[in-house]
């Protein structure tokens, strides 16, 4: 084909122009889907790029007729050329020109790349490297979609790399999603006109409307579908659209990222109520934080603790409801939290540690400052307990902002007939014995079970005294090892503070079935609740516990006598070291030596073993990634041996002995092809054995096409034997072929999809049709037997 209907050889231009633009449209529209990641269109140029080199690359190949392997060359070269361009311009010279560390960090990025960005907290930056992702998937998937839809007649395999594409992204991105209306909305439409308009335009429907019908009759016709399609189209658009907004999940969808990123082990670091003494001793005086916006009667929580061991109460790793279950920080954390929205701005001064000072349920956190986004990528949530964390320790003139949303509180008389929660519990371990019978003692007399919980509230403040053990107090020990609450509960008087009594509640409640837990934080004096800016000192600092009712959540109380309830035989001679006050008494004779290095060390071999298994985890999906990409792009070499294996079986093993020749000349014209023979359709096996001859330098294919025709159109069916002596034949002149080639353009052959898609299957069907009447005539009776030419086209007809 000539002039202006035609482009690169035998493809019109309108075919290429939609084959080109759709490919396009499909693969941008597929990596929309990575927005949420990057936070904006910073990766839109690397995926743009890779599309325009992948379009590049499908033209040319196509053009010249280059096999997969030149292809796979071209893209691995591109790869690397423009990588550093589009992918990693802060390593390239000039920003376009590749250097050694370009070129490593592009061979590397083809492996770590994915686990890269996938362990990072997103939004990921680009600048961080993590361009190689959208600008590797976009190549590739754009060489492989745009390829096979210019080589194919049936553009519906070309989709199928395009439709893995989306949902990769959609694995590799964040849980929220994109613009999942329009990105399911252009893909649908842009497949389908596809579809259409190549459907439209084949050369079977373009030759029914030319031959048999009239040209005004054909344009009529083509007026039809091309109305019929936008109808569908409009349709299908309708009611996704309408389907969407029914539709639209509740849950945040589950990505690689979920798996992928190992959960944050806040075990790592100590408990905070281990401190709570040394707050309330050394920080009275100084400004830990500041908050401005906290409602009257809130409290700031920094800590939530559900699991006893005897010596420490700590969170949890009870999976991802527990109070250890941090995740990265995100955007819309708690979208089904009912109650007051409030937005509070936390300006660090004296306070230190990983816990950060929140309120409510937290829905989103924003830093400010020089270290926000250092402190943003090291920050994890819990939202179940509406505690934060933050790897990179909290310091001075550290600013963020906290929108979340604080619960209504429910009385007492609202609370009468709720029933506790269901909710998955730690059995607490090295409890005091005495306080089972204590539990079910204070709660004889409750019926409901806001009346349980208060019996233990009440008894705990009622009955107990306040002291921090501090100079000028009375002497009242640190700590609330399982010794420590024995004594408290066991002693003459109880006396202690926040960490103890908070934690002698929440055992007393778990051992009569109550759902309970410890939290610490800070909450200003009644005095001055409701103030516009809470200047949080150690003075303000606070244990507390909470139970959860079901449909209600978890509620606090407070089990610690007020400040003004001291014993009446106060013992206030002052001390001259008060530092012993806060140490733990010496153990029992018997065990001071063994006792506690085993519980550490425990401790640490199971943290060791979580780690194990979290890392063999991390490098089993993330192995299982890297082979699923190499099994991808490895797929087109092994389908294509099977498809050629699959096919020689078949002729081989057909049920006619003339159709087993026939097969073996079929077979032997398609490795031709494989080749580089250019065999024209609707030829005979002699016109196809002179192109064969002149183009590849194989005379003897002459011979054996006329054996061939011989054998098919003979008198009789052809024997085994016959059968197997052609084939061999076959073979011996394939065999030739490679011999003569090179490695390359042997390999190059084996790999090749033209005698699949394209080649001679349409000369075969030709010839099959010839050969079917062939055998019509040699078993009509009055026909000639003794003929070995095949029958004219014109006698077929007839």
């Amino acid at each position: 084909m000539t002039g202006s209907s035609a482009a690169f050889g035998d493809l019109p231009l309108r075919r290429w122009i939609l084959d080109l633009g759709a490919t396009a449209l499909l693969v941008l529209t597929a990596l929309v889907g990575f927005w949420p990641t990057f936070a904006g269109p910073s990766f839109l140029p690397a995926a743009i790029g890779g599309i325009l080199i992948g379009l590049a690359i499908a033209v040319i190949t196509t053009w010249r007729r280059w096999g997969i392997l030149i292809i796979a060359g071209l893209t691995i070269a591109a790869y690397f050329v423009f990588g550093g361009a589009f992918a990693l311009p802060q390593t390239s010279i000039l920003g376009f020109i590749p250097t050694i560390e370009t070129l490593q960090k592009l061979a590397l990025g083809t492996v770590t790349a994915w686990k890269q960005m996938l362990t990072t907290v997103a939004p990921v930056a680009a600048a961080d490297g993590h361009l190689v992702v959208p600008f590797l998937l976009a190549l590739v998937v754009t060489t492989v979609t745009a390829s096979l839809a210019l080589r194919l007649s049936q553009v519906a395999w070309a989709l199928i790399p395009a439709g893995v594409l989306l949902m990769l992204v959609i694995a590799l991105g964040t849980p929220e999603p994109a613009f999942p209306l329009v990105q399911g909305l252009v893909f649908a439409v842009v497949s389908m006109s596809w579809l259409a308009l190549r459907q439209l335009w084949a050369p079977q429907n373009t030759a029914i409307s030319v031959s048999e019908v009239d040209p005004s009759r054909a344009a009529h016709m083509r007026t039809r579908r091309l109305l019929a399609g936008v109808a569908v189209l409009a349709i299908a658009g309708g009611a996704g659209v309408a389907t969407s907004a029914v539709a639209n999940p509740a849950q945040p969808r589950h990505v690689f990222r979920d798996v992928i990123i190992p959960p944050f082990d806040i075990r790592d670091y100590p408990s905070p109520l281990q401190a709570f003494r040394k707050n309330v001793r050394d920080e009275a005086d100084q400004t830990l934080f500041t908050v401005q916006g906290l409602p009257k009667g809130a409290r700031v929580r920094t800590a939530v603790m559900d699991q006893f061991d005897g010596m420490v109460y700590n969170v949890t790793d009870g999976g991802p409801t527990s109070s250890s279950a941090f995740s990265p920080l995100r955007s819309n954390m708690s979208p089904d939290a009912e109650g007051v929205p409030v937005t509070l701005n936390v300006e660090i001064g004296a306070y230190r540690g990983v816990w950060m000072p929140t309120a409510g349920e937290l829905s989103e956190i924003r830093f400010s400052g020089d270290d926000a986004e250092q402190l943003r990528r090291g920050t994890y949530v819990n939202t179940e307990t509406g505690t934060a964390v933050s790897t990179t320790k909290l310091t001075k003139g550290d600013e963020y902002t906290v929108d979340a949303v604080m619960p209504n509180v429910p009385d007492d008389e609202q609370l009468a007939e709720v029933p506790f929660g269901k909710v998955s519990m730690p059995k607490p371990s090295n409890v005091p014995e005495e306080l089972t019978a204590l539990a079910a003692e204070t709660i004889a007399g409750a019926e409901t079970p806001i009346e349980r919980v208060r019996a233990l509230e009440n008894f705990l403040s009622k009955e107990g005294f306040f002291s921090h053990g501090l100079e000028g107090e009375v002497i009242s020990r640190a700590g609330h090892t399982a010794e420590r609450i024995s004594t408290l509960v066991g002693g003459e008087q109880m006396i202690g503070d926040d960490e103890q009594y908070a934690v002698a509640m929440a055992l007393l409640a778990g051992q009569v079935d109550i759902p309970a837990r410890v939290v610490m934080g800070y909450y200003p004096d009644e005095d001055k609740a409701g103030e516009a800016t809470f200047a949080a000192t150690g003075d303000n600092v606070h244990a507390w516990v909470e139970v959860n009712f079901e449909g209600l959540g978890w509620m606090a109380f407070n089990p610690t006598p007020p400040e003004d309830q001291v014993p009446n035989d106060q013992n206030t001679k002052p001390r001259v070291d008060p530092k012993p006050q806060v140490l733990q008494p010496p153990p029992p004779p018997q065990e001071p030596v063994d006792l506690p290095p085993t519980l550490p060390d425990d401790r640490e071999a199971e943290d060791e073993s979580l780690n194990l298994a979290g890392i063999i985890g991390a490098i089993l999906v993330i192995g299982g990634i890297s082979l699923g990409v190499i099994a991808l792009l490895a797929s087109p070499f092994i389908v294509i041996g099977a498809w050629k294996a699959a096919k020689r079986r078949s002729r081989r093993a057909a049920a006619r002995t003339a159709d087993r020749i026939s097969g073996g000349w079929d077979e032997l014209t398609d490795r031709a092809v494989d080749y580089g023979a250019r065999i024209p359709p609707g030829g005979t096996r002699i016109e196809e054995a002179a192109v064969v001859a002149s183009s590849l330098t194989v005379p003897q294919v002459t011979a054996l096409a006329e054996r061939a025709d011989a054998d098919v159109f003979g008198p009789a069916e052809p024997s085994p034997e016959d059968v197997e002596s052609f084939w061999h034949e076959v073979d011996d002149i394939v065999g030739g072929l490679g011999k003569e080639a090179g490695f390359w353009k042997r390999l190059q052959a084996r790999l090749s999809v033209r005698s699949l898609l394209g080649g001679t299957a349409i000369s075969n069907g030709f010839q099959n049709l010839k050969d079917a009447a062939a055998v019509r005539v040699r078993r009509e009776p009055g026909t000639i037997k003794n003929s070995t030419t095949p029958p004219s086209p014109e006698s077929e007809t007839s």
